[in-house]
């Protein structure tokens, strides 16, 4: 058994999907992505993708915004991602990328007159942050690229060159991970995730207009802590001193899932520790994405490996 991809609108052996160098969207950065998390459970040897129809539902959202026409519909997206995965077979954490891009093998900066296409493939996916341990911060002097430059609301990927930026100056620092603020000096988001707050018994996060890729994982915690745990989420701007000052902090993320902030520019963050609040999020989430919460099943999509191609 082996990786598979859907590529050209065949599902192939992964290393058979391949782009040539001329491809508009290598030049560019005329695509728009999804990552979409695939959670092993290993008592009941099945995966479990979590909020597949919403990632694709989404990626059709960034896609228009960068004249992309996705022709298969989210029904077919999802049932094909549901073969692959179950082809691939693997018994562990995956990270399923689907991506349509502008496919032609022309040069020019431009959206029109291009052709359109679409990949999907998987890849063993571990843990991207210690979420046990908790992760150290830095606010970045990198600045959140502002919706009037690129659309943040769309997964474009030629935006991520400021999250990579960002990222890496975090790490050369020593941090795990990198705090964008926007331009006006208020607090964004990670480089690959969206930031909470916890202070004065809710939850404070910043709102769209603050450039943010409004994530589903974002809306899932919003939406168990009011209904679970009776905690309340304010959508507002947040300043950068706001940020010493919390009682908690976390980050959230198709790839960090639920991740503590115990430091921000060498302060400690409330105890220095996961605080009690982040750690119920924590565990109802590692419950529900994993099949082991019966009321939220409709969030998740079983799928059984097979021994073999199919």
């Amino acid at each position: 058994m082996g990786a598979y991809a859907y590529f050209q609108k065949k599902i192939v052996p992964l290393e058979d999907a391949k782009v040539g160098i001329m491809t508009h969207a290598l030049n560019y950065g005329t695509g728009v992505f999804e990552g979409i998390r695939g959670n092993w459970n290993p008592v009941q040897r099945k995966t479990y993708l979590f909020r597949i129809k919403d990632h694709f539902e989404r990626l059709t959202k960034s896609a228009h915004t960068l004249r992309i026409e996705i022709q298969e519909s989210v029904e077919e997206l999802c049932a094909t991602t549901v073969e692959i995965v179950q082809r691939s077979g693997y018994q562990e954490d995956v990270y399923i990328r689907p991506l349509a891009y502008k496919s032609s093998e022309e040069i020019g900066v431009r959206l029109h007159n291009l052709q359109d296409d679409i990949f999907i493939f998987v890849h063993p996916f571990g843990a991207y942050l210690d979420a046990e341990k908790g992760i150290r911060c830095c606010t970045s002097s990198w600045r959140r690229v502002p919706d009037t430059s690129i659309p943040g609301r769309a997964k474009v990927t030629g935006i991520y060159v400021n999250s990579a930026l960002a990222k890496t100056e975090a790490w050369d620092r020593g941090y795990d991970e990198a705090i964008l603020l926007t331009h006006e000096g208020n607090v964004s988001e990670g480089s690959g995730e969206n930031i909470f707050l916890v202070s004065g018994g809710v939850l404070i996060t910043p709102p769209p207009a603050e450039g943010i890729l409004v994530g589903i994982t974002r809306n899932t915690v919003i939406e168990l802590a009011a209904k679970e745990l009776g905690i309340p989420t304010v959508e507002r701007g947040v300043p950068r001193s706001e940020l010493y000052g919390a009682d908690e902090c976390f980050m959230t993320g198709t790839a960090a899932h639920v991740t503590p902030v115990i430091e921000i520019d060498s302060r400690a963050v409330g105890s220095g520790g996961t605080g009690p609040v982040t750690r119920q999020i924590m565990d109802l989430y590692s419950e529900i994405i994993r099949g082991n919460n019966s009321t939220y099943q409709g969030w998740c999509t079983a799928v059984a490996p097979t021994s073999a191609p199919v």
